[in-house]
């Protein structure tokens, strides 16, 4: 049987009949080509952003996830460099901070370039930890609204 398509993300061709899905992936796949230096870099992010609890951490098209509730890092391995996104409450002007932009109205997305594991210290280090713990922190600002009300109605 003669026939198929080119996939519109990948560009392979696809058998008629033949299963594709190439978002699925894996860490594996996505780092299988890096450097010494950048797997380095990215065996101690991995480690880093693992150590701060409960997450989970899983491939996606062309990028590493690391999410809680919601994605709160990402890591595109690049030919030279990881690119990391990092998601936090507030805008860094730091000079590892390629750029930043608000994607909503209580998170920055920050893009910083990382070449080498001895990059992956404080404050890039703590930049992640703020960002695992982002979470947390809004839902205390969403929670102190309703805890005020609810003294008022006490009161009244």
């Amino acid at each position: 049987m003669a026939g198929g398509h080119e996939c519109h993300h990948c560009h392979e061709w696809i058998p008629a009949g033949d299963a594709h899905d190439c978002w699925t992936t894996t860490e594996a796949a996505l780092t299988a080509e890096l450097s010494d230096d950048l797997r380095d870099a990215w065996e101690r992010l991995r480690e880093t952003a693992a150590a701060f609890g409960e997450q989970r951490i899983y491939a996606s098209g062309s990028a590493i996830m690391f999410s809680r509730d919601a994605c709160y890092f990402f890591v595109r391995p690049r030919r030279s460099f990881l690119q990391v996104c990092v998601f936090l409450g507030r805008a860094l002007g730091a000079p590892q901070v390629r750029r930043a932009e608000r994607t909503s109205s209580s998170k920055v997305a920050h893009i910083i370039h990382i070449t080498h594991r001895d990059e992956v210290e404080p404050p890039i280090t703590d930049w992640l930890r703020e960002a695992y713990d982002l979470r947390d922190v809004l839902a205390a600002r969403r929670a102190k609204p309703r805890q005020r009300r609810k003294r008022a109605e006490r009161r009244a």
